[in-house]
Protein backbone atom coordinates (compact mmCIF):
# COMPACT_ATOMS: atom_id res chain seq x y z
CA UNK A 1 0.00 0.00 0.00
CA UNK A 2 1.59 3.33 -0.86
CA UNK A 3 1.44 5.75 2.06
CA UNK A 4 3.12 8.94 3.41
CA UNK A 5 2.54 8.84 7.20
CA UNK A 6 3.64 12.12 9.63
CA UNK A 7 4.51 11.56 12.92
CA UNK A 8 6.71 13.11 16.08
CA UNK A 9 3.86 16.08 16.92
CA UNK A 10 2.63 16.63 20.22
CA UNK A 11 2.64 19.09 23.31
CA UNK A 12 5.39 20.51 23.60
CA UNK A 13 6.84 23.88 26.18
CA UNK A 14 7.87 27.00 24.69
CA UNK A 15 11.90 26.47 24.00
CA UNK A 16 11.42 23.23 23.44
CA UNK A 17 12.23 20.45 20.75
CA UNK A 18 10.46 17.83 18.63
CA UNK A 19 11.40 15.56 15.91
CA UNK A 20 8.93 15.05 13.07
CA UNK A 21 9.10 12.36 10.68
CA UNK A 22 7.97 12.17 7.20
CA UNK A 23 7.84 8.39 6.68
CA UNK A 24 6.84 5.99 2.90
CA UNK A 25 5.42 3.27 2.80
CA UNK A 26 5.19 1.20 -0.75
CA UNK A 27 7.70 3.25 -2.38
CA UNK A 28 10.90 5.16 -1.99
CA UNK A 29 11.82 8.93 -1.03
CA UNK A 30 14.45 8.84 -3.09
CA UNK A 31 13.39 9.50 -5.89
CA UNK A 32 11.44 13.16 -4.63
CA UNK A 33 12.07 16.57 -3.41
CA UNK A 34 10.29 16.93 0.15
CA UNK A 35 8.51 19.63 0.96
CA UNK A 36 7.12 19.94 5.07
CA UNK A 37 4.26 22.62 5.41
CA UNK A 38 2.12 23.72 7.89
CA UNK A 39 -1.41 25.36 9.02
CA UNK A 40 -2.57 26.87 11.95
CA UNK A 41 -6.14 27.70 12.96
CA UNK A 42 -7.73 29.64 10.61
CA UNK A 43 -4.67 30.30 8.55
CA UNK A 44 -3.25 29.23 4.96
CA UNK A 45 -1.25 26.05 4.85
CA UNK A 46 2.47 28.03 4.41
CA UNK A 47 5.45 25.96 3.39
CA UNK A 48 8.08 25.45 5.87
CA UNK A 49 10.77 23.76 4.69
CA UNK A 50 11.84 21.52 1.17
CA UNK A 51 14.68 19.44 0.23
CA UNK A 52 15.53 18.49 -3.18
CA UNK A 53 15.60 14.71 -4.67
CA UNK A 54 19.74 15.34 -4.33
CA UNK A 55 19.54 16.48 -1.31
CA UNK A 56 21.86 19.37 -2.13
CA UNK A 57 18.88 22.26 -1.66
CA UNK A 58 17.46 22.82 1.42
CA UNK A 59 15.33 25.86 1.81
CA UNK A 60 13.73 27.63 4.67
CA UNK A 61 11.10 29.67 6.05
CA UNK A 62 12.74 32.63 7.34
CA UNK A 63 10.55 32.60 10.58
CA UNK A 64 12.30 29.04 11.25
CA UNK A 65 15.74 29.67 10.08
CA UNK A 66 18.10 28.59 12.24
CA UNK A 67 16.12 26.53 14.69
CA UNK A 68 14.26 24.14 12.09
CA UNK A 69 16.67 21.36 10.06
CA UNK A 70 15.47 19.39 7.43
CA UNK A 71 17.18 15.78 6.50
CA UNK A 72 16.73 13.20 4.40
CA UNK A 73 17.52 9.23 6.37
CA UNK A 74 17.98 6.69 3.28
CA UNK A 75 18.24 3.68 5.22
CA UNK A 76 14.58 4.47 7.34
CA UNK A 77 13.00 5.52 4.09
CA UNK A 78 11.62 8.92 6.03
CA UNK A 79 12.45 12.87 5.82
CA UNK A 80 12.78 14.85 9.30
CA UNK A 81 12.48 17.79 10.30
CA UNK A 82 14.27 19.34 13.49
CA UNK A 83 12.64 21.41 15.39
CA UNK A 84 13.77 23.33 18.31
CA UNK A 85 13.59 26.36 20.17
CA UNK A 86 9.73 26.29 19.62
CA UNK A 87 7.43 29.19 19.58
CA UNK A 88 4.01 29.29 20.20
CA UNK A 89 3.58 30.72 16.65
CA UNK A 90 4.46 27.29 15.53
CA UNK A 91 1.58 25.57 16.75
CA UNK A 92 -0.01 23.88 13.70
CA UNK A 93 -0.37 20.68 11.56
CA UNK A 94 2.31 19.70 9.91
CA UNK A 95 2.18 17.78 6.58
CA UNK A 96 5.16 16.72 4.05
CA UNK A 97 4.46 16.08 0.66
CA UNK A 98 6.53 14.17 -2.64
CA UNK A 99 7.34 16.37 -5.60
CA UNK A 100 8.44 15.73 -8.62
CA UNK A 101 9.81 18.73 -9.55
CA UNK A 102 12.41 21.54 -7.67
CA UNK A 103 12.69 22.95 -3.77
CA UNK A 104 12.81 26.39 -4.01
CA UNK A 105 11.97 29.53 -2.62
CA UNK A 106 8.79 31.93 -4.02
CA UNK A 107 8.54 35.18 -1.94
CA UNK A 108 10.43 33.63 0.91
CA UNK A 109 8.31 30.46 1.48
CA UNK A 110 9.79 27.09 0.36
CA UNK A 111 8.53 26.16 -2.43
CA UNK A 112 8.30 22.48 -4.21
CA UNK A 113 6.65 22.22 -7.74
CA UNK A 114 4.94 18.84 -9.10
CA UNK A 115 3.49 17.82 -5.69
CA UNK A 116 2.17 14.10 -5.71
CA UNK A 117 1.30 13.21 -2.41
CA UNK A 118 0.32 14.64 0.99
CA UNK A 119 0.13 12.82 4.14
CA UNK A 120 -2.88 13.26 6.72
CA UNK A 121 -0.42 15.41 9.08
CA UNK A 122 0.62 15.94 12.60
CA UNK A 123 -0.35 18.17 15.65
CA UNK A 124 2.33 20.25 17.23
CA UNK A 125 1.06 22.37 20.05
CA UNK A 126 3.51 24.85 21.57
CA UNK A 127 2.35 25.89 24.60
CA UNK A 128 3.37 26.16 28.58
Amino acid sequence: QVQLVESGGGLVQPGGSLRLSCAASGFTLDNYAIVWSRQAPGKEREGVSCISRDDGVKRYLDSVKGRFTISRDKAKNTVNLQMSSLKSEDTAVYYCATATGDCTLIAGIPVVKNVERWGQGTLVTVSS
